[in-house]
């Protein structure tokens, strides 16, 4: 996704309508979605290889620059029937007023064919990472976990939506709160909360699930008793892309060998410094670990 913001001032009130009249003063441009993921991974030192499917338009060639500028190995389809996504935040005075969403989702045939590529990038990757954001990319998800399992690769998911059928077998998933209710339902208490979600492990024989529980931190659920990692206090300016963060963090620690306890306690600490920056932003690794 390309991520867009328009900046002004927004002091009066429109006489057509109520609704806020935006003096625009600048446009600014992000990497958004999985290539905010990727940018994430490379920006703590990860070799890192993005496959995706954009439009052939502005906003996607825009995409393969910024990534190219990240240190990012895109392997992107250019589709011409596909509207690269796009979200375009109005920002007045550092608040949101409105946002805007363009989008096209690809077909499951030009899906299809990045299959290949996929099955190619498996042989030199350590974790693979699968960013769901419902806007249709991962139609053949069950395909990538099934293949990237079968070739010993570790498989982190961040999911989206009611279904979690589809992310069957993969080593872990990253829901927050909202996400995990829409699944579970609603809990009454901690040990409530700690058996609907063994119960969802296990129907989906994941090997873990890590809940983003916001400004209570992060709970891991795995055999065993559960563990929870406090959040750090810190003064939160924007969440938007913290969980893109979070599991970039887990997926290079990972990767980097560290156990999984040590590798969500460092995507703990990058998604509460991610926090404290406005829009999407990578946390690099000397601000991780103080040093270069």
């Amino acid at each position: 996704m390309l991520d867009r913001y328009w900046y002004g001032d927004a002091s009066r009130i429109s006489p057509e309508a109520p609704v806020p009249v935006l003096l625009f003063k600048e446009e600014e441009y992000r990497l958004g979605g999985a290539a905010n993921v990727a940018a994430n991974c490379a920006a703590l030192g990860a070799r890192t290889r993005l496959l995706s499917v954009v439009g052939r338009d502005v906003a996607g060639d825009m995409l393969v620059q910024m990534l190219r500028g990240k240190r990012v190995a895109a392997s992107l389809q250019r589709d011409r029937s596909v509207q690269t996504t796009q979200k375009l935040r109005v920002i007045g005075r550092r608040q949101q007023l409105l946002r805007i969403d363009l989008e096209r989702p690809p077909s499951r045939e030009t899906l299809a064919a990045k299959l290949a590529d996929y099955r190619r990038a498996l042989r030199g990757c350590d974790v693979v990472v699968l960013s769901d954001y419902g806007k249709g990319g991962l139609a053949h998800i069950a395909t990538m976990i099934r293949e990237a399992r079968k070739a010993g690769r570790p498989v982190l998911v961040d999911p989206k939506g009611d279904d979690y059928s589809r992310y069957r077998g993969a080593t872990l998933i990253t829901p927050n709160l909202a996400e995990l209710r829409e699944v579970v339902g609603s809990w009454t208490s901690e040990p409530d909360l700690v058996k609907r979600a063994g119960r969802l492990r296990a129907r989906l024989g994941l090997e873990a699930l890590l809940l983003k529980r916001g400004e209570e931190g992060m709970s891991l659920f795995r055999a065993g008793r559960p563990i929870h990692v406090p959040a750090e206090r810190r003064e939160v300016s924007d969440v938007t892309g913290a969980g893109d963060t979070v599991i970039a963090t887990l997926a290079v620690m990972l990767a980097a060998g560290e156990d999984l306890e040590a590798a969500v306690r460092a995507a703990n600490r990058a998604g509460g410094i991610k926090v404290t920056k406005f829009g999407t932003a990578e946390v690099s690794r000397a601000e991780l670990f103080g040093r270069a």
